[in-house]
């Protein structure tokens, strides 16, 4: 298989035909080796390496080096130019050309200045085979002028106002760097008010007293030469104002309201806006018609200065900067253009082309204006160049055709506008090179399994050769691995395995010769560690041992070495280090930390950790139970056709013997990704020896088991592929059954993947008839699980047999099974057909059974079709759908079920085998006799009266028979719903209409009513009905008597209902005087009580009941109010004896106190209680002061003065429920409830004001008269 080079790595697949590679030539170049043999007789035009930059500025104070490396074969001579005209360097003694170089030395630092060689330069390096030119270089020596002297006068003004300080440098070669420091050259802090500008000025927004200093002083720093150049210092004074006058934005720069800018394709574009006002504004940016690319915009100064990096033409536009503060915003608006000097699109590349070959430079490049095209030859414009018929010139593109050696050349491509200029230089060179393979031979790689293997092949050629591999001697197969050609000749093993090892060789072909080169690969295994080293915590002083085992392959030599924190381990012979194993002695807190082991190969290397962490000592911690660890490290030996050796090493068992291994194996050919148990063994071996089957890619993983349960599977095994081999098994569940009556069609369950041991899977299937004695007829096919045989007999027994077979084999002999050919329909029809009727639904028929032969088939069995022809009452026939009743096997009776009584029925019979039935047998007619009625299709009472009621009905929908009469038993109920006396009356046939007279008036009666014949009573219907009321005794319902007994939350509901029976009554109510929807409630039965609950205590209800029962009933629009739950006992509260005897009680008490205080004052002199007493005749009414309602100057005033002694009332003139032994908020709703004059007594003694509102507690509870009297003490 040849395979062509791209310009990517290609991934190629082998056949059993030699690998050939092929490296097909291109016109893009050729990059020449840079191989010291291939160079010393490869002839290669000059191509320039090194060379200064386009715009070169010196430091004068240093010798000028202008470079211009080239290379090519023969080496090249080097000339120079300055401005435009040849530069002998040999008649300047300063100018000195470095050796095999073009490189020019000006040693100016002796003598001479660097202003005498500022110019523009180019270099030329020539051979025989062309001409390469440098770009223009142009030479300028680096300035930094003194700034001119000036005296600046000290800047006086009010605080608030803007101040612009200029610092305007002296222009030098390359700008200078600006900024602002003090005489201490500490750098002037800046901020959203103080700032500098692009151009060098410092920018104050408005001016603060602090802004007050003499040494404000801009530095230019010039970085070429070193230097910094200072502007004389300015003095700035700011005088306070009393007042600050804010004002609104205006911009300090740029200026007016619109301005332009231009940058150039690649720069950094830079927008500056910096306004003053007070306060200071804050700036914004936007772009009209846009957005700011994200990741290229940043703001600088404050956000004064917005910055886009790599502008292109897409960032051209209108951008506006908005200045705001407090009292206004302005904004300005900046048009911004980006020009473009010229790019490449594609630049030419240099050519390698053997005699009589084609080829093309192309030279594409792009700018804005778009940049002017240009060719020169070996440094000449190609108008005035030597011609050349082999070239022509088709504007950026140079096309080559049927070169020869004279064609060699270098050609340089210009592109340039008015922003500047690209110039590139692309040899052609013309060659005519046998192959060489330039990589050494018999070079040996060496690869880690499953990585990557590169063999190289590098070569060179003209014509460029195509590149052949091959594995092994003389063009041995490759397999069918597959691999990956580079565009350097390298070939590619994606994933190398070990049967990869080998002979590669590498042949280079062009018409001019070959050459060739062998290589050698071999695939090492990878180094593992399948030991690691594990999270250890160790307590301090004890010993701590890290393991780390490696397998590697043997014939490389590993080098472990251990680190700790990723640096080399202390020097301390507590650490010791052997094959597997570290070991740290007398551990100590510096010990703690990550130890790793890295096991290193000349191919590979990997490495593990575990953290060591130290513990001071603490008690043995109880061990910690679970699964085992996955066993790891799984290796097959002894590897035979059907039998492998799997070993393990087994995982922690996490203290917790392994009772037992269990091995799975995945299929990787038929079944990849599903697992299968393979065996299981005990818990003390780590290896199995597992039986396998041919032609299976086989898996395994061993998963451990202990008391805790099953461990994770471990890590799979390498793949084994077994060898093929015949089929030990055939397929399964063969059946032989046609599908026509000339066919036989004979299916099998085909073998899986993993049952076909081998390829090339097919199956033998073979057939003869069973009672012949033909031989056997087979055909092979594959991929297939049936197989139609045409042309046989109608059901003819045969014998079949499916054998599996492959590419190695047969499978045994197979099991032979029976089969038929396809089915017809059968033949004859059931003889000798008679009916038995049983009863007027049932009927026994019984048949002939038809002879096996005409049946043509395998029997299922009888089918019997019957229809009901004709009523026998009515004699008018209608057909009716047929029936269809089937008895499986070989029955010769059956019954008929679900007949109609009295009718006139058709049968008969057909035989029935799998491909359909048969004839039909002769009609057979016979006759049901009668049956009981169905009931009466309706039943209406209708012109009811006051003791009559008529009954109108259908006659029933299957009278089943001769209709003999009716029956109609009725009775009344009573309003209790028990049942009278029952009437029973007879009814002839013919009527659908019955009048019943001199019954009760307004009386319920029920109904029974059904038909007959002779077989007997149908089924009955039921109905009921009312007679009307007598006009003279009619009472109209009403509801009377509504009654209302409350509570806090419930109330029970009665009333009188007079009216008719069977009545539902409903109760409606709702809060009294309010506006919102009345709630109904249903009572359950005919009852005349209810009890309303969940209702609000202290609020007044409306109520009211209706009865719903036969239509014409109204509800009553009686209405009743209950009152309040509460309201209702304090009204009766006055009647009670208990509180009357209370408040005598308390009057009496009140009457001691007014006799004890009278009696003091006649002993103590006077008291403001006397002077009461004297101008109140009644103590009793007016007890306190009028303003405040306190007990004269012994009472607890407003104030909150002390109480006087023995007083047991709070400040607050309040008493707490809990303190008070016969509260009235017991029985009501504090002072302000509804009280009798009784209630109203007391509450002048709660110590309020009479409209004073109600706080906290105060509104709920009223001062005990105990309480009320030791106010006074």
């Amino acid at each position: 298989m040849q395979l062509k080079i791209m310009p990517k790595k290609k991934p190629l697949s082998a056949g059993r035909v030699p690998l050939i590679l092929l490296l097909c030539q291109m016109i893009s170049a050729l990059e020449v080796p840079l191989d010291p043999k291939l160079l010393e007789d490869l002839v290669q035009p000059p191509t320039i390496t090194q060379q200064s930059p386009k715009d070169y500025i010196i430091d004068p104070r240093e010798n000028i080096v202008i470079q211009c490396e080239a290379k090519g074969k023969p080496p090249p001579s080097f000339s120079w130019t300055r401005n435009g005209t040849h530069f002998d360097i040999d008649k300047d003694p300063l100018v000195t050309m470095k050796p095999d170089s073009g490189t020019l030395i000006i040693n100016i630092m002796s003598e001479g200045k660097a202003e005498t060689y500022e110019g523009v330069y180019q270099c030329t390096a020539r051979n025989e085979r062309g001409a390469a030119v440098s770009n223009n270089i142009v030479v300028r020596p680096s300035r930094s002028p003194l700034w001119t002297k000036e005296k600046l006068e000290p800047i006086i003004l009010r605080n608030g106002q803007s101040l612009v300080l200029p610092c305007r440098p002296p222009i030098g070669l390359p700008p200078p760097i600006i900024f602002w420091m003090d005489n201490s050259f500490q750098r002037l802090p800046q901020s959203e008010r103080v700032s500098q500008g692009l151009n060098g000025d410092l920018y104050f927004s408005n001016v603060l007293p602090e802004d007050t200093r003499e040494d404000y002083i801009c530095y230019a720093r010039f970085n070429h030469t070193q230097t910094i150049q200072q502007k004389q210092p300015i003095s700035v004074k700011v005088i306070s104002a009393k007042s600050n006058r804010e004002r609104p934005p205006t911009f300090l720069t740029p200026e007016g309201n619109a301005s332009n800018k231009e940058e150039l394709r690649g720069n950094v574009l830079s927008l500056e806006c910096i306004a003053e006002g007070l306060p200071t504004p804050i700036i914004y940016w936007i772009k009209e018609d846009g957005t700011l690319p994200m990741n290229r915009t940043f703001y600088r100064n404050f956000q004064k200065t917005l910055q886009i990096i790599q502008v292109s033409e897409a960032d051209s536009g209108n951008y506006q900067c908005i200045a705001k503060n407090a009292l206004g915003a302005i904004h300005h608006t900046i048009s911004v253009t980006v020009k473009a000097a010229p790019y490449w699109i594609m630049a030419p590349q240099n050519l390698v082309l053997s005699p009589g070959e084609d080829g093309a430079l192309i030279c594409r490049a792009n700018g804005n204006p778009k940049p002017r095209i240009s060719w020169l030859s070996n440094g000449v414009p190609i108008e005035i160049a030597p011609d050349d018929p082999s070239r022509k010139i088709d504007g950026d593109t140079i096309i080559f055709s049927n070169v020869q050696e004279r064609s060699s050349a270098v050609y340089q491509c210009n592109a340039s506008n008015e922003y500047g200029y690209l110039l590139a230089n692309a040899f052609v060179n013309v060659l005519a090179e046998p192959p060489r393979i330039l990589t050494s031979a018999n070079t040996l790689y060496q690869v880690i399994a499953n990585r990557p293997a590169f063999l190289d092949c590098a070569f060179f050629g003209s014509p460029l050769p195509t590149i052949e591999w091959f594995k092994g001697a003389k063009g041995s197969a490759l397999g069918e691995d597959v691999y990956g050609l580079h565009e350097n000749g390298t070939l590619e093993i994606p994933v190398a395995q070990k049967e990869s090892t080998g002979t590669y060789t590498c042949v280079a072909r062009n018409k001019l010769g070959m050459a060739k080169n062998e290589v050698n690969l071999e695939i090492k295994d990878p180094t593992r560690i399948i030991k690691q080293p594990e999270y250890a915590v160790v307590q301090r002083g004890n010993t701590v041992s890290f393991e780390c085992k490696v397998k590697h392959d043997h014939t490389l030599i590993p080098t472990v070495t251990w680190l700790k924190d990723n640096c080399e381990l202390p020097n301390d012979g507590r650490f010791t280090v052997d094959k597997d194993h570290l070991v740290v002695a007398e551990v100590s807190d510096d010990d703690g930390g990550t130890y790793t082991c890295v096991a290193n190969t000349t191919l590979d290397s990997v490495s593990a950790s575990a953290v060591l962490s130290v513990v001071a000592p603490t008690p043995t911690p109880a061990p910690i139970y679970d699964v085992p660890n996955p066993p790891f490290d799984l290796e097959l030996t002894d590897q035979l056709d059907k039998s492998v050796q799997l070993s393990w090493t087994p995982g922690d068992d996490n203290n917790s013997p392994i009772t037992k291994f269990i091995i799975e194996y995945e299929d990787a050919m038929h079944e990849a990704g599903l697992w299968h148990h393979q065996t299981e063994v005990p818990g003390t071996q780590t290896t199995a020896q597992l039986k396998l089957s041919p032609y299976v890619n086989y898996s395994f993983r061993v998963m451990a088991e202990n008391s805790l349960g099953r461990s994770l599977p471990s890590e799979a095994s390498e793949q084994y592929l077994t060898k093929a081999a015949e089929p030990d098994k055939n397929p399964m569940t063969v059946e032989g059954l046609g599908s026509e009556p000339d066919n036989l069609v004979i299916t099998w369950k085909p073998l899986n993947g993993f049952e076909s041991n081998g390829p090339g899977l097919q199956y033998k299937v073979s057939w003869r008839q069973k009672d012949g004695d033909d031989e056997w007829t087979s055909v092979v096919v594959a991929n297939v699980s049936k197989y139609i045989v045409s042309g046989t007999p109608t059901f003819v027994p045969y014998l079949i047999k499916v054998q599996a077979l492959n590419d190695v084999g047969f499978a045994p002999e197979p099991a032979v099974v029976m089969g038929h050919s396809g089915e017809d329909l059968p033949m004859v029809a059931p003889g000798n057909v008679h009916v038995n009727v049983v009863n007027s639904t049932l009927a026994e028929v019984h048949w002939d059974p038809v002879p096996l032969k005409s049946i043509r088939g395998h029997l299922q069995g009888y089918r019997i079709y019957y229809w009901k022809a004709q009523s026998s009452s009515k004699r008018n026939r209608r057909h009716i759908e047929k029936k269809i009743l089937t008895f499986q096997g070989s029955k010769t009776h059956g019954m008929l079920p679900g007949l109609e009584p009295f009718s006139h029925y058709t049968l008969h019979i057909r035989v029935v085998n799998g491909k359909g039935e048969g004839p039909a047998s002769p009609d057979r007619v016979f006759n049901t006799p009668e049956g009981v009625p169905s009931a009466p299709s309706a039943l209406k009472i209708v012109n009811p009266t006051l003791d009559s009621l008529t009954l109108e009905w259908d006659p029933p929908s299957h009278p089943n028979g001769i209709l003999t009469e009716y029956t109609l038993k009725y009775q009344p109920i009573n309003s209790t719903h028990e049942l009278g006396p029952l009437v029973d009356l007879k009814i002839p046939a013919n009527k659908t209409r019955w009048t019943l007279k001199n019954l009760n008036f307004s009386t319920r009666y029920k109904f029974y009513f059904y038909a007959q014949t002779s077989a007997g009573s149908g089924s009955q219907i039921t109905e009921e009905a009312v007679t009307t009321v007598d006009e003279g005794k009619m009472v109209n319902p009403r509801i009377s008597k509504l009654t209302a007994a409350a509570a806090e939350t419930y109330a029970n509901i009665s009333w009188e209902y007079e009216g008719p029976e069977r009545v539902n009554f409903y109760v409606e109510y709702g809060v009294a005087g309010s506006k919102e929807e009345w709630r109904k409630e249903i009572v359950n039965g005919s009852r005349s009580f209810f009890g309303l609950k969940g209702l609000m205590p202290g609020t007044a209800y409306k109520v009211r009941v209706g009865a719903e029962g036969d239509s014409g009933y109204v509800s009553s629009e009686d209405v009743f109010e209950t009152g309040p739950a509460m309201a209702s006992r304090q009204v009766d509260i006055a009647t009670q004896g208990w509180f009357i005897g209370l408040m005598c009680a308390v009057a009496l008490l009140i009457l001691i106190l007014l006799i004890v205080c009278f009696i003091r004052r006649n002993k103590g002199g006077k008291y403001p209680v006397k002077e009461k007493e004297d101008a109140h005749a009644d103590p009793e009414i007016q007890p306190m002061k009028e303003d405040d309602g306190t007990f004269g100057e012994y009472s607890d005033a407003e104030d909150h003065k002390p109480l006087k002694k023995g007083s047991r009332t709070p400040s607050d003139r309040t008493v707490k429920k809990e303190d008070s032994d016969d509260s009235l908020v017991d029985y009501g709703e504090g002072v302000n409830g509804q009280f009798n004059e009784d209630g109203s007594f007391i509450g002048q003694y709660s110590g309020k004001k009479e409209k004073e509102p109600a706080e906290g507690n105060e509104s709920s509870e009223a001062p005990s008269p105990v309480n009320a009297m030791n106010s006074f003490v």
